[in-house]
C-alpha cells in the first residue's frame, strides 16, 4: 500500500525555501526535508498540506501548483510524495515537530543532509529554475 504525503516548498519574497530538519522524536532525525504529512482519507492533497503546514509550523500558507509526485520506498513502508509550491501568507513559524529550520537558496539546499524521499522532488524543484 502507498500512503500519500503531502510536502510545501514555501518560497519567500527573495526566492529563499524553506527547509526543516527533523527531530530526534521522528522517524529520520537530523534529516532535512520539506514539511508536510500524511494526506487524510477523503481529504484533497492541496487542502492536507494546507492543514499539515498549520499544525507543524503555526503559519498559514497559500499554494500556487502541484509538482510532479515521487514514490519512495522505505523498509516499512511506501509513500507518494506529493509537492505543491507555496508562499506563506500569515503568522510566524513555531515548530512544532522539527528540531530546526532555515530559508535558503537553491545552491544552499543542494548542501542539506536530505531525508531519501525528499530529494526527487529537490531535484525536480530545482530543475524548474533553469
Amino acid at each position: 500500500m502507498v500512503i500519500d504525503v503531502v510536502c510545501a516548498i514555501i518560497i519567500d519574497e527573495q526566492g529563499k525555501v524553506l527547509a526543516a530538519r527533523r527531530s530526534k522524536s521522528m522517524d529520520l532525525p537530523g534529516k532535512w526535508e520539506f514539511p508536510g504529512g500524511k494526506v487524510e482519507p477523503f481529504e484533497q492533497a492541496e487542502a492536507s498540506i494546507i492543514r499539515e503546514i498549520k499544525e507543524e509550523l503555526d503559519i498559514v500558507i497559500q499554494t500556487s501548483k502541484s509538482g510532479p509526485a515521487h514514490i519512495h520506498h522505505y523498509k516499512n513502508k511506501s509513500i507518494r510524495l506529493i509537492p505543491f509550491i507555496c508562499k506563506q501568507l500569515s503568522g510566524t513559524i513555531s515548530l512544532k515537530e522539527h528540531e530546526t529550520y532555515g530559508w535558503f537558496t537553491s545552491e544552499q539546499l543542494k548542501t542539506l543532509a536530505w531525508a531519501e524521499a525528499d530529494i526527487p522532488i529537490l531535484n525536480d524543484y530545482i530543475s524548474s529554475l533553469t
